[in-house]
């Protein structure tokens, strides 16, 4: 009988466009079938489904009152068992606004927060005085902070990870990597410089509906649904090692080429080389203990 993991979600989002628009989803007409609801009673039978247990639920817009709605979420006690939320770190209060978040119900699951570096016009903006603070006030709270960027960005990571030994840094899709037939060199070395430093992890996430690129020449497709993503986890685990490397779904952007069963197939099937050991950290263990998350 093949081996059971217990898996944990680690990237997951929700949305309710009545309560709250997402203008992101208006950036670009691939997006289009993204421009509905997606709640967490839509992912709960899904999560069931696959022999999900617990999830992490991640911010989408740079709104206060979103990272409440996500507690709640969690304090309702189905599924969700983290929050990496927002605030402004730019802000002269962001440990008044954490100790805020963390009174709200749900608050005691506030395990990180992010913010959207892909929207950031300033390639400086994690070198700010200000945001430094901020970031910080998250590592004195004791919690994470989700790096969302591209790759020419990472290089800015590693200064700001460098610079803040005591917090956690998590990068989320691995960098937001184009999948090729092979990886970029360039995103190897920066990403092999982030994983260097022992205060960051990364996450498995938003390549697992990514379909395989288009072969050359006389090349033939390898039966192994997942062998066009190998050779990224191959640079993920010489980075961090499985002990900092987490599966996150990123439903329901991943619905755009895969459902979420499919997604969740394909982290087992890309995981399967590795030592069960290996394999438990990376489906679930890992995001336990990174986000310290509350029993699910």
């Amino acid at each position: 009988m093949p081996r059971q993991f217990t898996i944990v979600d680690a990237h997951h989002h929700v949305w309710d466009l009545a309560a709250r628009p997402q203008p992101w989803l208006d950036t670009s007409a691939a997006l289009a079938p993204l421009r509905r609801n997606f709640l967490l009673a839509d992912l709960i039978p899904q999560a069931a489904t696959a022999g999900v247990a617990a999830t992490v639920v991640v911010q989408t817009v740079c709104e206060p009152d979103e990272t409440p709605d996500l507690l709640a979420l969690a304090a309702a006690g189905e599924l969700v068992a983290g929050v990496v939320g927002w605030t402004d770190l730019g802000a002269p209060g962001v440990a008044d606004a954490i100790a805020w978040l963390r009174a709200l119900p749900g608050g005691r699951c506030l395990r990180g927060v992010r913010h959207p570096l892909l929207t950031e016009a300033d390639p400086g903006w994690l070198d700010r005085a200000e945001i430094r603070r901020g970031l910080s006030a998250l590592a004195d709270a004791g919690l994470t902070f989700d790096l969302v960027m591209r790759p020419e960005q990472l290089p800015g990571a590693v200064r700001t990870a460098t610079a803040l030994p005591g917090l956690t840094f998590v990068l989320d899709h691995l960098g937001n990597v184009a999948v090729r037939l092979q990886p970029d060199p360039a995103w190897v070395s920066a990403l092999t410089a982030l994983g260097r430093l022992p205060n960051t992890m990364c996450k498995l996430s938003g390549i697992f509906s990514v379909p395989a690129p288009p072969l050359g020449g006389s090349q033939t497709r390898d039966a192994d649904p997942v062998a066009h993503l190998r050779p990224y986890l191959h640079v993920a685990l010489d980075a961090f090692g499985p002990d900092r490397l987490m599966f996150g779904s990123d439903w329901p952007p991943c619905t755009l080429g895969a459902s979420y069963a499919e997604v969740v197939s394909s982290a087992i099937a890309l995981t399967g080389e590795l030592s069960d050991a290996e394999r438990t950290a990376i489906l679930g263990g890992n995001a336990r203990t990174a986000y310290q998350l509350v029993s699910r």
